[in-house]
């Protein structure tokens, strides 16, 4: 009996530590900082990863004792409970890949975060929204994040926080800001670079483009901006996906065509090339630029080469 009971509890344990457990399907096992081992391995044996939590422990008692390590695991292919031990000791942590172009506003990155696997959209904003302290130093006077999240392809677990996050992307911000000696009137080129990084997708056009809405500021004409009307628009939640005339007079300081001067704040989230042209504009006299239809523009020092312009794009369109 005794020979038996012996072989039975070996077999037992054979069975439960080194006989690979086939996961049904692909298993995501969040494992939050501050888990015991108990829990850890309640977790594991919920998810189908091992085949007993007991057996998960044992083993953890009889080995040297490494943390185990906080964070996403994803199990896609059979393994023993070894296997699964060494992974999370390793802390071989799933993270979630999102890649935030040049360009996009805070509801925009809210969107791919989500889409993502990282939370609510809902709560990246509202973090978007108040958490300006994390740029108090930079620029006092912003209302929101936007502009400072900055573009990039993050890597993400979801045992960070949403704050987290957005405090890694504000971080990005801040280096690239030391890299290219953004160190003065931080909100002001931010939001320069903001339209400027709206306006042309083509990086060589930068500087001038930057060089046009400065030389109106100057003069003190309107930016007629359509990028900030569309984000007037968004920040009232209005924005049907295009831009018609009578949006033009939204009641909006964000809207450059009634109110004078930079908008409040950027108005989406520009990337180095574009920043560098905020900086440091070309030196022109152009006051108007209108799409070439070939992805670059046609600058204008005048109205009625501007219209000229206008009318040669219109062509380019078959419109007439």
């Amino acid at each position: 009996m005794f020979l038996l009971a012996t072989l039975a509890v070996g077999g037992w344990i054979w069975w439960a530590v080194y006989a690979p457990v086939p996961p049904a399907q692909t298993q995501s096992v969040l494992l939050h900082t501050g888990y015991s081992t108990r829990r850890i391995a309640a977790e594991l044996k919920k998810a189908g990863v091992i085949r007993s939590a007991l057996a998960f422990r044992l083993w953890h008692s009889m080995h040297p004792k490494p943390s185990l390590k906080a964070g996403e695991y994803l199990f896609e292919r059979q393994a023993s409970l070894p296997q699964v031990y060494d992974r999370i000791a390793r802390g071989d942590i799933y993270f979630h890949t999102v890649t935030i172009p040049e360009g996009y506003t805070m509801f925009d990155i809210a969107k791919a975060m989500e889409d993502a696997g990282l939370g609510s959209a809902d709560d990246f904003v509202g973090i978007a929204e108040t958490r300006t302290r994390l740029i108090a130093d930079l620029a006092p006077e912003g209302k929101s994040l936007e502009g400072y999240l900055f573009p990039n392809t993050y890597e993400f677990t979801r045992t960070q926080t949403p704050e987290e996050m957005v405090g890694a992307m504000v971080h990005q911000f801040r280096q690239v800001a030391q890299q290219i000696g953004l160190n003065s009137d931080v909100h002001r080129t931010v939001t320069m670079a903001s339209i400027v990084e709206k306006e042309t997708a083509a990086p060589e056009e930068r500087p001038r483009v930057a060089s046009v809405y400065y030389n109106r500021l100057a003069l003190k004409m309107a930016l007629d901006a359509d990028p900030s009307v569309i984000y007037a628009e968004l920040l009232a939640g209005t924005y049907t996906g295009s831009l018609h005339h009578a949006d033009l007079s939204v009641n909006s300081p964000y809207n450059t065509y009634r109110f004078p001067g930079l908008p409040p704040g950027p108005i989406g989230n520009p990337g180095r090339s574009a920043l560098a042209a905020a900086m440091h504009p070309e030196n022109t006299k152009f006051l108007y630029f209108v799409s070439d239809g070939n992805g670059h523009h046609r600058f204008a020092r005048s109205l009625q080469e501007h219209n000229r312009n206008v009318a040669a794009y219109r062509h380019t369109l078959g419109l007439h």
